[in-house]
């Protein structure tokens, strides 16, 4: 239908492949998109009458206009997040470009764009050449795949624990009642929560004020915010099951999430973003507290911090751009975060550095961290969330900021990804940039 037969077929050809490969990418959950979207056919058809429309029009195909329709408006439409709509960009960049009327252009490994066909030859060549469905199609690695599957499973075991009977009576092997099940783990709970923090004290003890003490200070104010609310509900639960109070619906939902080792709803709001069911969490929870007291016993700056062990992870990453700002007396507008990744461990840090500060506890998914190139490298199989050697972040003035041969890494709290997104470090890489961006690749706080 079109004049120019080579430019729309090709382009044609890549546009349907890229079609496919956002709408399929959604059951790769967070790894894929951030949230999903409601692609649809339509956004295909009316590509194309913009593609038809464009090339009638210009001598030149413009290519850069396309991309940004395609991109910005057809399928960007619905697209909400930034990381998000950069993935839909670098997918135009990589399937839509002047070297594809070249003949060489890979939609995929071993996937070449055809040449000008008719349309049944379009049919064979894709039947004969497409490779068997897998997460390579889409740039992503295995274990994208092994991660879907497991999430998929988790959520089928979670539903059928969630449907069964309740009160079973005494099960084998000497089983217990729901009740009693609840009152041992609400025992066990109340025994391990250690006391609040004293804020009068605290407030004391930190005279200067520094960025760091201001971080410390609202986190045990958040803690003991989380804490007593936990307290308070226990205790209102114990009461109830010894028929000392009337049960409540919210102390039924307490009770109910405890059976099935679920963070209840009144905590989870005071809480920070976590996947994890109530035992990890309780674990998790106890040691944020120890990392807590350890730091507000005398507010110097730990050796190597935690930073997963934060409510509020953004707040302790601007407070090294203000110390460095304070000290250098630099516009806090125009500074941004250096993110150096060391060859070393926690355990081999005595002391934080002068400037800055030494993190650990930080997950890559997507691909892993080569310490002896020091750069970005390919996933291993089933080595899902490798560990992230200890990083060195400091504040630099944003002008001095180096741009080439780094990935904007997003940084997540948990692997929901989306709303739990904190920061963005610049990881060094030999690859293009794009090969991380279709992969998904993005450090963890939490896995």
């Amino acid at each position: 239908m079109c004049v120019r037969e080579n430019e729309f077929k090709s382009i044609l050809f890549a546009l349907c492949y890229f079609h496919a490969v956002v709408a399929e990418r959604r059951k790769f959950g967070p790894q894929g998109w951030n949230r999903s979207y409601p692609f649809n056919t339509g956004d295909l058809t009316i590509s194309i009458s913009v593609l038809y429309n464009y090339l009638e029009a210009n001598p030149k195909v413009p290519y850069d206009d396309l991309r940004y329709l395609f991109g910005e408006i057809m399928y960007g439409g619905h697209i909400t997040d930034d990381w998000d709509r950069r993935l839909c960009r670098t997918y135009l960049e990589e399937f839509i470009q002047p070297e594809m009327m070249e003949g060489g252009l890979h939609l995929a490994p071993g996937f070449l764009l055809p040449g000008n066909m008719d349309y049944q030859s379009y049919h064979k060549y894709i039947d004969q050449h497409l490779p068997a469905e897998s997460p390579y199609l889409y740039g992503l690695h295995s274990n994208a795949e092994i991660g879907f599957l497991t999430q998929t499973s988790e959520k089928l075991f979670r539903t059928v624990l969630e449907m069964q009977p309740r009160d079973g009576g005494v099960g084998e092997g000497g089983g217990t009642t729901l009740e009693e099940k609840v009152r041992v783990v609400l025992e066990e709970i109340m025994e391990k929560l250690p006391e609040e923090f004293n804020m009068v004290d605290l407030l004391g003890k930190a005279e200067e004020r520094t960025p760091y003490q201001v971080v410390a200070l609202q986190e045990c104010e958040r803690m003991n915010f989380l804490t007593l609310e936990m307290r308070r509900s226990l205790r209102e639960l114990s009461l109830g099951l010894k028929g000392e109070l009337t049960m409540t619906s919210e102390m039924e939902n307490l009770q109910n999430a405890i059976f099935l080792d679920m963070v209840p709803d009144g905590w989870t709001k005071r809480a920070y973003p976590s996947l994890s069911g109530l035992a990890l969490w309780l674990s998790d929870l106890l040691l944020r507290i120890k990392e807590l007291e350890a730091w507000s016993a005398d507010f110097v700056l730990p050796s190597v911090v935690w930073l997963a062990g934060f409510f509020n992870p953004q707040s302790f990453l601007t407070a090294i751009m203000q110390a460095m700002a304070r000290r250098n007396e630099w516009p806090l507008d125009r500074m941004c975060l250096q993110c150096d990744v060391t060859k070393k461990n926690r355990e081999d840090f005595t002391l934080p550095p002068r400037d800055g500060a030494y993190l650990h506890g930080l997950y890559m998914e997507g691909a892993r961290w080569d310490s002896q190139t020091g750069l970005i490298a390919d996933a291993r199989l089933k080595e899902l969330t490798p560990t992230m050697p200890v990083i060195f972040l400091r504040a630099i003035p944003e002008d001095k900021q180096e741009s080439r041969g780094v990935y904007q890494c997003p940084v997540y709290n948990t692997r929901q990804r989306g709303p739990t997104y904190i920061w963005t470090f610049n990881l060094k890489t030999k690859e293009r940039p794009s090969k991380w961006t279709l992969a998904g690749v993005a450090l963890l706080l939490q896995i």
